[in-house]
């Protein structure tokens, strides 16, 4: 069976809470980084900044995620992620009990600022 083409077609098919919790996660992510685009990758929704991953995010049955917390984001937000952690590059929430919204904006510029560097850095290569 294939997924959504489109972020909105993965929405659609969510039940309300988690849609409407997502909206708010991807509103949040496009107030901070408005240049980025949204595509569906690995079949989740996904924000790309010069065709780098930036951020993505996800519904499952019993939470959502947002991807990834990388060694630089867990640095910059410290303590912050730890009620949310799951794994080694994965942040879990809940509809009840979302991730603020000042720590996502924090997340989005840390990994924009990181997404960015690597662009220059492969610029500066000469690729």
């Amino acid at each position: 069976m294939a997924g959504p083409a489109t972020v909105e077609q993965y929405l659609a098919g969510l039940p309300a809470p988690e849609r409407r919790a997502l909206d708010r996660l991807r509103a949040t992510i496009r107030s901070v980084e408005p240049e980025a685009t949204e595509t569906i990758s690995y079949q989740i929704p996904t924000f790309k900044l010069h065709g780098r991953l930036l951020v993505s995010f996800a519904a499952f049955r019993d939470h959502c995620s947002l991807f990834p917390a990388n060694d630089r984001v867990r640095e910059a937000c410290g303590d912050a992620l730890t009620p949310y952690l799951s794994g080694k590059g994965t942040l879990r929430f809940t509809v009840e009990q979302p991730i603020p919204t000042a720590l996502v904006k924090k997340i989005v510029r840390t990994r924009a600022r990181e997404t960015l560097e690597l662009e220059r850095a492969r610029r500066a290569r000469g690729r």
